[in-house]
């Protein structure tokens, strides 16, 4: 792989299983970014094509690259000559806990031109996000491990 521009990772745990990390993570219908919003073509696998859309802007394409099934996946968006990439691992910790990383990758020929807007929009946005679906993922499983108990809230 080309040697980055910029990069950043972060990582958290979630009290959820790795199953049910995963199968959570893939669903774009949990990912929850306002004002982006998400969608997947097709299953969650290698060469998938999704779409993020921001109001009043163009959607932008992204592939789905080299998923490793409960372990890991990759979701690169084109932009001009360059390339970011998400690149993801999930990694069981105890039965019913999960610790996923994504690192945020910015290569390209001319990458250098996208650093500064990249470096703004994750450098603050990334850690935060992560925590966000990390609680949400936790309270999903929660409920999915007893629903009627769950059923008042």
């Amino acid at each position: 792989m080309t040697e980055s521009a910029w990069e950043m990772a972060n990582s958290v745990e979630a009290n959820a299983s790795l199953n049910f990390a995963w199968n959570y993570w893939t669903n774009v219908s949990n990912w929850d970014d306002p004002p982006a919003q998400f969608e997947l073509q097709g299953k969650f696998e290698n060469g998938a094509r999704g779409f993020t859309r921001f109001p009043g802007q163009e959607a932008l394409p992204w592939l789905v690259r080299d998923v490793r099934p409960m372990s890991s996946a990759r979701i690169e968006l084109q932009v001009e000559d360059a390339t970011i990439s998400f690149e993801w691992q999930l990694e069981r910790l105890a039965a019913e806990r999960t610790k996923l990383t994504q690192r945020v990758l910015l290569t390209g020929e001319k990458a250098g031109m996208y650093v500064e807007q990249v470096k703004s929009m994750f450098t603050a946005g990334l850690p935060a996000g992560m925590n966000k679906l990390a609680v949400a993922m936790a309270n999903a499983f929660s409920i999915s491990k007893n629903p009627e108990g769950n059923a008042g809230r």
